[in-house]
């Protein structure tokens, strides 16, 4: 069963709420300025020149879509994308399990708005009575929703109530 929401937020984050198969669309956009690239990119001594440097960007890959100007540092594009997902899809985390599959789809630029969805690839059972494992993939899409992030990401999530013993 696939099912779409906008609002997952508050009460409807448990292990029980999520089923396999689901996609949320979640409620939140936010636009990239210059200002959470730079910050961020410097703050995290990312020196490459396709973050910095618009001159060089002109003439760097003239044939490749999206690459003649700067590029947001794909860190920032991955922690936005997690945090509009983080609603919805980790109030009620108890621990980060893993993350992979991690893929920079699409280059983003300064002004292109992020939106996030999820969806839920797996529940199981843990060895604790009070929380169970979901493993959600997270999709980035810009303003023109193309795609430009996706990974997999296994979370530790508790139940609205305790399995018995």
């Amino acid at each position: 069963m696939h099912r779409s929401t906008a609002e997952l937020t508050s009460a409807n984050n448990y292990y029980e709420d999520f089923e396999v198969g689901q996609v949320i669309r979640h409620a939140r956009g936010k636009t990239v300025t210059e200002m959470d690239n730079v910050l961020i990119t410097n703050m995290v001594m990312n020196t490459a020149q396709a973050h910095f440097d618009e001159h060089f960007m002109k003439d760097f890959m003239p044939d490749v879509p999206g690459f003649q100007t700067r590029v947001v540092y794909g860190g920032v594009n991955f922690s936005m994308v997690m945090g509009l997902a983080g609603q919805d899809t980790g109030e009620q985390v108890i621990a980060e399990l893993g993350l992979d599959r991690v893929r920079l789809r699409a280059p983003v630029h300064h002004g292109d708005t992020l939106y996030a969805y999820s969806e839920v690839l797996e529940k199981q059972n843990s060895d604790r009575g009070d929380a169970g494992i979901v493993t959600f993939r997270h999709f980035g899409v810009n303003q023109n929703d193309v795609l430009v992030f996706e990974g997999d990401r296994k979370v530790l999530m508790k139940r609205r109530q305790k399995l018995p013993s």
